[in-house]
C-alpha cells in the first residue's frame, strides 16, 4: 500500500510538470499581445472559479487564523507570477525554466538568516553547487540583450522562496487547501488594480488559453498539495525536474527556440544540488525538506 501511495504520489506530480510545461508555453503564446499584469489577473481570477466547487462543498476551508498573512502572501505570489510571465515572454523557456528551479536555493538562505536554520556541511555543499549551476545559466546571456529578463526570473525564484518560507510558519495552523483558497480569493482583487491599467480586449482564442492556464494553476497548487500528502518530499520534489525537458520540447516544437548547453549543465547542477540537500534533510529531521 504504502509503495502504491507513493507511486501515486509520483504520477500526479508528473502530470504537474507537464502543465507547468503547458502554463509556459501559453505565457509566451500571449508574448506581446497580453500584459504580464493582465495575465497575473486571469491566472487567479480563472484559478478561482475552478477552485470555488470544492469551497462550496467544503466551507470550512475558509476558516484561518493568518488573515494578514494572506494578505502579504497574495502580494508576493503575484509579484512571483508577473515576474515569470515578464521573463517568459522576453528569454528563452528553458532558461527561465532553469533559473525557477533555484527557489529551493533560496529558501535555504532565508531559512538561515530569518528561521535560524543552520545549514550542515551537506546542505552547504548544495547551496554552492546550486549557485555555480545558476551562474553557468547566466553567464551566456550576458551581453545578449536578455539581462533583464533573466533577473525577472531571478527575482520570481526569490519571491518563490519568501512565499516558501511564509507557509512553512502558516502551514502549522492552517490547511493547505485553505492556504489555496485564501490565496486566490485574495490575490483576485489585489490583482485587478494594476491590470486596469493595462487591459486590453483578448480575443475568443486568447480568452480560452487564459481560462486554461487558469486551470492549471489551480489544479497544479492542489496536485503538488496531494503528492505530497502521499509521499516524502526527498522522492517527490526532484520530479519537477521533468518540467524542463517537457518546457524544451514545447518551445521547440513551437517557437523554434533551442535551449544552449549551459543551460542544461546548469539545470543538471541545480538538480544535483536539489537532491544533496533533500539529503541532508532526511538527515536531519528537524529541518523540513525544502
Amino acid at each position: 500500500m504504502h509503495g502504491s501511495r507513493a507511486m501515486m504520489g509520483v504520477a500526479i506530480m508528473t502530470m504537474v510538470a507537464i502543465g507547468g510545461a503547458v502554463d509556459s508555453a501559453i505565457v509566451r503564446l500571449l508574448a506581446g499581445e497580453i500584459h504580464p499584469f493582465m495575465i497575473g489577473f486571469t491566472r487567479v481570477a480563472f484559478g478561482l472559479i475552478a477552485m470555488l466547487p470544492l469551497i462550496v462543498r467544503r466551507p470550512q476551508m475558509l476558516r484561518t487564523q493568518a488573515r494578514g498573512a494572506h494578505l502579504l502572501r497574495a502580494v508576493l505570489k503575484l509579484g512571483s507570477l508577473i515576474a515569470g510571465f515578464a521573463a517568459m515572454q522576453a528569454a528563452p523557456l528553458a532558461t527561465v525554466t532553469a533559473i525557477g528551479f533555484a527557489a529551493p536555493l533560496f529558501v535555504t538562505l532565508g531559512a538561515w538568516a530569518l528561521l535560524s536554520e543552520r545549514p550542515g556541511p551537506l546542505r552547504l555543499t548544495g547551496l554552492l553547487l546550486g549557485f555555480i549551476g545558476i551562474v553557468v545559466i547566466l553567464a551566456p546571456a550576458l551581453g545578449l540583450g536578455e539581462e533583464r529578463a533573466l533577473a525577472f526570473a531571478l527575482l520570481a525564484a526569490a519571491l518563490t522562496a519568501a512565499i516558501q518560507l511564509m507557509l512553512k510558519v502558516m502551514g502549522r495552523s492552517d490547511s493547505a487547501e485553505t492556504l489555496v483558497a485564501w490565496n486566490l480569493i485574495v490575490s483576485v482583487p489585489v490583482a485587478a488594480v494594476p491590470a486596469a491599467f493595462f487591459w486590453t480586449s483578448p480575443s475568443g482564442e486568447q480568452w480560452g488559453l487564459l481560462a486554461l492556464q487558469g486551470v492549471i494553476g489551480t489544479f497544479s497548487q492542489l496536485g503538488v498539495t496531494r503528492a505530497f500528502q502521499l509521499a516524502d518530499a526527498s522522492l517527490v520534489a526532484p520530479v519537477d525536474f521533468l518540467r524542463l525537458p517537457c518546457v524544451a520540447a514545447l518551445a521547440w516544437l513551437a517557437f523554434a527556440q533551442v535551449p544552449p548547453l549551459t543551460t542544461w549543465i546548469g539545470a543538471s547542477l541545480i538538480f544535483v544540488a536539489i537532491i544533496v540537500m533533500a539529503a541532508s534533510a532526511r538527515a536531519r529531521p528537524a529541518l523540513e525538506v525544502l
